[in-house]
């Protein structure tokens, strides 16, 4: 694992480094998860992409950082350690809260002049489309049972007392910042947006995750897989192949 390249940015996660490839796919995870979230797709994407991943503050190795609760303070920050990177034709992916936070950083780039060849979002409501949960507000059972009854990855690991101690405030936090995003009205993006959902996912229903459309005034694609909320966690090479095949389309470039 490198950080970004010829420097030591805690934002930047390389696993997998491919400076000569195409495009770069810069990688957005999930309230509580890290860049580790996408080690599996950066195997999947390696030396087709230069896949980067943000790792937030609060958790993993920068576990003793202040975490984050909001959205946009959370782009700015992560945009301006991704600007230096653009010296590839990069692509953005965000999964769950990760796809707030990569849609303002598109805004961001494109404010800028900088049009990402295309936007992922993943398993998130567009951002015209929220709705109220309150679930950053709830005690730590309660809060807890809502995390484990989306059958993430890390879930078995809230079972022990210490792990679940050090991992709640960044948890909390992220909750917040997912819960009270809300959208500021502007243009539409320029670049291209693909979104994807599990077809079962009760935190991003089909109709709501459609909506994603009004954020773009470029083309829209629509991609539904079976599963819920982590639909991407069993199937990285299927992600893999569709962001390539969508990227290739794209660029005009051979798949």
């Amino acid at each position: 694992m490198t950080t970004a390249a010829g420097t030591a940015d805690p934002w930047i996660r390389r696993y997998h480094p491919a400076p000569n490839a195409p495009f770069r796919l810069v990688c957005m995870p999930h309230a509580g998860g890290s860049a580790s979230f996408f080690h599996p797709l950066s195997q999947a994407l390696a030396r087709k992409a230069d896949v980067v991943a943000v790792q937030y503050p609060g958790r993993q190795d920068r576990l003793r950082e202040k975490c984050l609760d909001d959205v946009r303070e959370t782009a700015d920050r992560a945009f301006a350690s991704l600007w230096p990177l653009t010296g590839l034709p990069m692509v953005l992916f965000g999964h769950s809260m990760g796809a707030s936070v990569a849609f303002e950083v598109a805004r961001r780039m494109e404010d800028k002049g900088l049009v990402p060849v295309a936007l992922f979002v993943s398993g998130r409501r567009a951002p015209s489309r929220h709705r109220d949960e309150g679930i950053h507000l709830k005690n730590d059972d309660d809060f807890l049972a809502e995390i484990r009854a989306l059958d993430g990855t890390d879930a078995s690991l809230l079972d022990d007392p210490d792990i679940r101690r050090m991992v709640l405030p960044g948890l909390r936090a992220d909750y917040k910042a997912a819960e009270t995003y809300r959208y500021r009205p502007g243009p539409p993006l320029k670049c291209p947006v693909v979104a994807m959902v599990g077809d079962s996912d009760l935190k991003a229903p089909v109709e709501d995750v459609r909506a994603w459309s009004e954020h773009t005034s470029g083309a829209f694609e629509l991609e539904t897989f079976p599963g819920g909320h982590f639909y991407l966690g069993s199937r990285p090479r299927a992600i893999a192949e569709k962001i390539q095949s969508h990227v290739a389309a794209l660029t005009g470039q051979a798949g």
